[in-house]
């Protein structure tokens, strides 16, 4: 059997395993060394699996994703999470579905400093949902804007993907940061329309709440200081050159740590918590990187990049075609596979497709990421929404879905509209260049 058929038999076997619940890693892994085996054999196979996995993980640039991790968890027990929730309700409370509005808010500076969809909206929820249930919001809209909110994790920086994709691609990680800024933004005001739109047409969705005074919202934003400091240290050093996003870690981390003693929440119990958790991610990510690197040797043994970007190459389509045909397969597999997965699975696929049509690699980062948003929210998967039904196991299934469709025509929209001005993602990382 020649090398592309192996290679194309090997992901059909992947698709297998992820259908019989193997996790992905191990799924990625198991078809990737079976089929390079296949053709070089076993040992040389084997051989080829611990150099690599060693080279591509044992690695300075790696260690920033254990710090972003490690700066979330931390600044998630230090109470942050419930006055950002509190100064966004005093802010938009009072607006019809202004409880939603704020969850939003919340998530999306929450996002600042945690760079995971799935702990954003899990650590949101907490605060989020009781009080839309004690101001009875509908079921639909309040678990929707929760879950829809979570996603921004992945985009607005310090963000575990793009790290993963800069790392992959050898992207700049501070471009990208600063490249998910503008469109992290766009997504928030999308969502925040979202609602608006909704609760105009239905009312009954999310009544208005209480009405604060100037001086209340000037204190209630003053309460947030903690998290704009850290997001202004880590991002705007990153922006003007002042150190690396490796360093730039270090010392979010570091930041997140002092910021807990001086509330007084630095306890043995919240170390503990912050360290386990950090521990955990990191470990999950990595078994997925590992498993993604052994099938990217398949693919260089099979030559199966080399057969698609011939194929795509020979197709009679303008690039920007063969891009829309790139992010429909994105969105298609979102609805079965998590956002890690998708990114490690098919970025080293489509990357050389991209740079020989010569896109991007900023823009066509962050709009990917866009996109896998899109599939934390979309059935049958949808990580959020699970996330969701299990802080919330009295709400339907059904129910959550049903509130995460606006924020599903919002994202396709800001998506298209990104697609078409890809100088909204550039403009940033343009900038920045000037200062360094």
């Amino acid at each position: 059997m020649d090398p592309i058929s192996i290679g194309f038999l090997a992901f059909a076997g992947l698709f297998v395993l992820l259908l019989a619940s193997v996790p992905i890693g191990f799924a990625m892994g198991i078809s990737g060394l079976l089929g390079t085996s296949a053709i070089i054999g076993f040992q040389p196979a084997l051989s080829l699996l611990g150099t690599t996995a060693l080279e591509k993980t044992v690695t300075y640039d790696l260690s920033i994703i254990p710090l972003f991790i490690l700066m979330g968890s931390v600044a998630a027990r230090s109470g942050l999470s419930k006055e950002l929730y509190s100064a966004f309700n005093t802010w938009f409370g009072a607006f019809r579905g202004g409880l939603a509005l704020a969850t939003i808010g919340a998530c999306g500076a929450f996002a600042a400093i945690c760079g995971s969809s799935i702990a954003t909206a899990a650590t949101m929820s907490k605060v989020a949902l009781p009080e839309m249930k004690r101001f009875k919001y509908a079921d639909s809209l309040a678990t929707g804007s929760v879950a829809a909110g979570g996603v921004i994790g992945i985009l607005i920086p310090p963000s575990v993907i793009l790290v993963l994709y800069g790392i992959l691609t050898e992207t700049s990680i501070g471009d990208l940061f600063i490249a998910g800024f503008l469109p992290g933004i766009l997504t928030i005001i999308g969502f925040m329309l979202a609602i608006s739109i909704t609760t105009r047409i239905w009312p009954d969705l999310g009544p208005a709440g209480v009405k604060t005074t100037f001086g209340e919202k000037v204190r209630a934003l003053g309460q947030t200081w903690g998290i704009m400091l850290l997001f202004g240290i880590v991002i705007g050093g990153i922006y003007f050159g002042v150190f690396t996003p490796t360093e730039a870690a270090g010392i979010g981390a570091s930041g997140a740590f002092l910021i807990s003693a001086m509330r007084g929440r630095l306890t043995w119990a919240n170390t503990k918590e912050a360290l386990t958790e950090t521990i955990t991610m990191t470990a999950m990510i990595f078994v997925v990187l590992i498993g993604a690197i052994t099938l990217n040797n398949l693919m260089i043994f099979s030559g199966l990049v080399a057969e698609l970007s011939s194929i795509v190459g020979g197709m009679d389509l303008p690039p920007m075609a063969i891009m829309a045909i790139i992010l429909l397969i994105y969105m298609l597999m979102g609805c079965f596979l998590d956002a890690l997965a998708m990114i490690l699975l098919t970025v080293p696929i489509f990357f050389p497709i991209i740079i020989d049509l010569g896109f991007d690699p900023v823009w066509f980062g962050i709009i990917v990421v866009m996109v896998v948003e899109l599939g934390m929210i979309t059935p049958p998967i949808g990580m959020n929404v699970f996330v969701i039904k299990g802080m919330a196991p009295d709400v339907k299934l059904s129910s959550i879905y049903k509130g995460v469709m606006p924020f599903v025509i919002a994202q396709l929209i800001l998506i298209l509209i990104v697609f078409l001005l890809p100088e909204i993602i550039l403009w940033l990382p343009e900038t920045a260049r000037a200062f360094r």
